[in-house]
């Protein structure tokens, strides 16, 4: 079984006594390692591909919350939003617009995180503060859509003040936001395999964890 289920308890009752959602990475991942880790308890999947999200869910247990958690296309949001559980990576007002435009016409609330550009990198995608502000402010004539807090990616690097530092101005944005959105506004996704426990010393109340749990991720059939 490729399934590490060691490391899954591991980490699971470490995350449950921080108080922190664990999303488990899925994508490239066959059915049957997802099940593997549905047979230990864990619900929340994540994937970063559309058609690979689409087929999964066709084919496995109903109560699953699928996470949609790379980069999505306007085009792209009708086929999920009959039934993602929470998009983590809006990116622009123009996809929450599109996403609240299919979430009517699936006669449902979509469930959604703002996502903040925090690393060096250029490639990597989000919004500054302004466009953010703008976004909430927009939601408010979106009734299909509920924005439940921020995403964020630290920098690809091996310098740790460098990361803890975007964690923290991650964090520091979420905090302000907080305060003016109220309740529904409590999730801060943030850490991945390689940094979440330095991303939950920062606050993170939402990790995406893959090859921690699966093993090294299998790309030849992308």
């Amino acid at each position: 079984m490729a399934v590490q289920e060691a490391s899954y308890l591991s980490i699971k009752a470490e995350l449950d006594q921080a108080n922190v959602t664990l999303i488990a990475v899925s994508k490239t991942k066959p059915n049957e390692d997802i099940e593997a880790l549905y047979q230990l308890g864990q619900r929340a999947f994540g994937e970063n591909y559309v058609q690979e999200l689409v087929d999964k869910q066709a084919s496995l247990p109903k109560d699953i919350q699928w996470h949609f958690i790379g980069h999505l296309q306007s085009n792209k949001v009708k086929y999920i939003a009959p039934f993602v559980h929470l998009i983590h990576a809006v990116d622009s007002l123009k996809l929450l617009t599109e996403i609240n435009k299919q979430a009517q016409k699936s006669g449902r609330v979509i469930s959604c995180l703002l996502q903040m550009h925090i690393a060096t990198e250029e490639t990597k995608f989000g919004m500054d503060a302004t466009e953010l502000e703008e976004a909430l402010v927009a939601s408010i004539h979106l009734p299909f859509i509920s924005i439940k807090g921020l995403m964020g990616m630290a920098s690809f690097s091996d310098n740790q003040d460098q990361i803890r530092n975007e964690f923290k101005l991650l964090h520091k944005h979420f905090n302000n936001l907080q305060m003016k959105q109220g309740a529904p506004f409590n999730i801060l996704s943030m850490g991945m395999s390689g940094d979440y426990k330095m991303a939950i010393e920062e606050g993170s109340t939402m990790v995406r964890i893959g090859s921690l749990l699966f093993g090294a991720r299998n790309y030849e059939s992308k």
